[in-house]
């Protein structure tokens, strides 16, 4: 990576000399505020010291003029990517076979009337726990049943017992009872889209006067992006580098109906990032929380980051990228494990088409549509 450092009068400035030279994609690794020596040791200066990188993709590995090393280099190469594949094959043949044995021990468990349930939420990976909730529950009402009942008798009722076990969860998008709309989740998810879709529908369905405070300082094209869609939607931009900063944009947007808080998109596995938000923001008054997960991601991962976030008053998360997937059971598991609602789920890039308010109905469709959804 390229490093370089800037100096400017103020952080905003030294933004736009970051972004002069190294474009959008410049990564900031450090920001400070530094002090020159004045006269006699008085009326000194503050400035901000901003050290900024972007990834090289044109930089070559050095080539050896020693035909002998180069082919032993290739040939320890191809020795490497071999044992890599046979391994990773092995790897899938087991996770194969491990799962075929889930499936088998839990049709020998079961009458073939639910066969086709259970593949069906095997298929979508819900967990197997809920999986034997469900089916034993399904279970006893075939075996009291005088009838013999139809697939779509035994889905129905298969859809009805997964609706009792997210009974009680809070389902659907923005109450509009609360003024900040505080959004928050990892890097990667599609966050900021995700902000914008939102503030989209308060503006142009509830005729809500809107504002966008962000304090994703750490990437320019985070914050062009974010500028893009308030000025789509005539609504201002406030970027907080510091706790002040973050005072001053609530003050200045005291008038408006509802602001959209686009936190900094980090790997908040690390609880140092974590501590660094809640230092800046605040996240209990008069805020509506909402932790962003992709659909893509892996179910153990998402887990971590919502543990690290159970400090934060989260009622309900929003899962991107549903379009990117065929199997959503990842979503249901988390929602029951950690008692979490839903309020949204997104499935493509348009804004602000590409956003569905969660319901619970609306859920369980998508989960029994599968590969058609």
């Amino acid at each position: 990576m390229k490093m370089k450092k800037y100096t400017a009068s103020s952080m905003p400035a030294a933004m736009k000399k970051v972004q002069a030279d190294l474009g959008d994609d410049a990564i900031i690794t450090s920001s400070k505020v530094v002090y020159s020596k004045g006269f006699l040791g008085m009326f000194k200066k503050k400035s901000f010291e901003v050290i900024a990188g972007i990834e090289r993709a044109d930089i070559k590995e050095p080539a050896f003029s020693s035909k002998t090393v180069q082919q032993s280099a290739m040939f320890e190469s191809q020795v490497s990517e071999d044992s890599s594949k046979v391994i990773k094959q092995e790897l899938a043949d087991l996770k194969k076979l491990m799962k075929s044995m889930q499936s088998q021990s839990a049709s020998i468990q079961y009458p073939d009337e639910l066969s086709t349930v259970i593949k069906q939420l095997e298929h979508q990976e819900i967990n197997p726990q809920l999986i034997t909730q469900i089916s034993d529950e399904l279970f006893t009402i075939v075996k009291n049943s005088k009838a013999n009942l139809t697939p779509q008798e035994v889905q129905a009722l298969a859809q009805k017992q997964l609706a009792h076990l997210l009974e009680g969860l809070p389902f659907g998008g923005i109450s509009y009872e609360k003024k900040y709309i505080n959004v928050l989740g990892p890097t990667g998810v599609g966050k900021t889209t995700t902000i914008a879709k939102m503030a989209a529908h308060a503006v142009l369905k509830k005729k809500k006067k809107i504002g966008f405070i962000t304090t994703d300082t750490y990437r320019i094209a985070a914050i062009e992006q974010l500028k893009t869609y308030a000025n789509l939607l005539q609504a201002p931009v406030e970027i907080v580098y510091d706790k002040e900063d973050y005072e001053r944009a609530l003050l200045k947007f005291e008038r408006l109906d509802l602001i959209f808080i686009d936190t900094a998109g980090r790997n908040y596995k690390e609880i140092k990032y974590i501590k660094d938000l809640q230092q800046l923001i605040d996240v209990e008054n008069n805020v509506e929380n909402y932790l962003v997960l992709s659909m893509t991601a892996k179910e153990r991962d998402m887990a971590t980051i919502i543990e690290q976030f159970l400090a934060f008053s989260v009622e309900k998360l929003i899962f991107t990228k549903v379009d990117e997937t065929n199997t959503i059971g990842s979503m249901i598991n988390l929602m029951v494990k950690y008692k979490k609602g839903l309020a949204y789920y997104t499935d493509g890039q348009e804004v602000p088409e590409d956003i569905e308010e969660a319901s619970m109905k609306n859920v369980i469709e998508l989960l029994f549509q599968g590969d058609n959804k």
